[in-house]
């Protein structure tokens, strides 16, 4: 029995690092993803994978647990043992990835994977929240990485011309309109690999949880819009106020993209990645020459996108100042000492889904 499943990457067109501080964010799913396929063997008691972008294959017992298989097939494992974990059944059998979402790029290669696999596995009609719980869990507590549920949720939930506003207590996902007309949205790969393996990633999420104590709340989301300033240590402060007005910057992007104000979303993409640059510091220089590059040259607005240190520019733009952005900001780039970037016009994709399944229903 063989299944093939679909998950894309994305782009978050605004709220940053607002995920696991139970707030709001404004990701659409991308036209490239991962697809996983899953030919079932009867009687066996391990699960052989396979990546294009990868060398060899790796073993993944099905009674696996966190800790056993490191790197890249991690994250297929961590699925494996999230499934069962929650009481799936999960066959023998081997598994083929393939992908074209740049790995490195903070356009969410993992949670591509993550998802992709997840419904190559998981039985048919497992509901979509608890498959994005599943793929968190799996990265959460066997990959060790310490991520929110934004990226899982944009891949399950994308769809096209669709922007997600999407709020982390409820886990309520809100379509909203993208109506480009003449528009263009511009993803700017720096070439400079995000890196969460440093430790960063977690500094930000344990600051933020010790700023909620701090105030008193459950969550940062549930802080006055003006609570930072009641906190006494520098950093701290500066974390907060990030949280707290990108949170509200979102869900004036909404609005504003609801309006098709698109200069109004391109002043709150900016005034992002001024906050990321400077309260949450989780830019590098070549983000911040790409970001001042594209508006200089008539983007709306540019920000970093992704968990940070690293990877993909997202621009809004006019389709004059996107030919200009193309033709010049690389050359610009490489000439201040960074790598050159690529840049690619993108528009929201279909979110995961099941591409071919003949399995027996399980």
């Amino acid at each position: 029995m063989t299944v093939r499943a679909y998950a894309p990457g994305r782009v978050n067109l605004i709220g940053e690092h607002t995920d696991y501080n139970d707030g709001f964010a404004l990701p659409i799913a991308l036209q490239v993803g991962t697809t996983a396929e899953f030919d079932t063997v009867a009687g066996g008691s391990v699960i052989e994978v396979s990546s294009s972008q990868e060398d060899g294959t790796a073993t993944i017992p099905l009674d696996t647990a966190p800790g056993e298989v490191r790197g890249w097939a991690a994250y297929v494992a961590g699925c494996v043992w999230a499934l069962r974990e929650q009481g799936f059944a999960v066959p023998a059998g081997a598994l083929r990835l393939t992908s074209d979402v740049p790995v490195g790029a903070g356009l969410s290669s993992s949670a591509a994977l993550e998802c992709a696999v997840l419904l190559a596995l998981a039985p048919r009609g497992v509901d979509r929240t608890l498959l994005a719980r599943l793929a968190q869990r799996a990265e959460n507590d066997y990959v060790g990485a310490p991520t929110g549920l934004l990226d899982q949720m944009s891949s399950l939930y994308g769809a096209e011309d669709t922007a997600l506003l999407l709020d982390f207590r409820t886990l309520a996902v809100d379509p909203v309109p993208l109506r480009l007309g003449e528009d263009v949205l511009i993803a700017i790969d720096s070439r400079t690999p995000h890196q969460h393996a440093a430790g960063e990633y977690r500094r930000r999420r344990e600051v933020c949880e010790a700023a909620a104590a701090q105030l008193g709340v459950a969550a940062l989301r549930d802080a006055p819009d003006d609570a930072w300033e009641a906190l006494a240590d520098g950093e701290t402060r500066r974390r907060a106020r990030h949280v707290l007005t990108e949170n509200r910057r979102v869900l004036d992007a909404a609005a504003a993209l609801r309006r098709a104000d698109h200069r109004e979303f391109g002043a709150l993409m900016n005034a992002s990645q001024a906050s990321m640059r400077d309260d949450f510091a989780i830019t590098v220089p070549a983000i911040d020459l790409i970001a001042d590059t594209a508006v200089a040259l008539g983007a709306y607005g540019a920000r970093m996108t992704g968990g940070g240190f690293g990877g993909t520019v997202i621009a809004l733009a006019p389709a004059a100042a996107a030919r200009r952005i193309a033709e010049a900001l690389p050359e610009r780039v490489a000439g201040a000492g960074h790598p050159a970037p690529s840049v690619a016009t993108v528009r929201p994709g279909r979110g995961a889904h099941v591409l071919s399944d003949v399995r027996s229903q399980r």
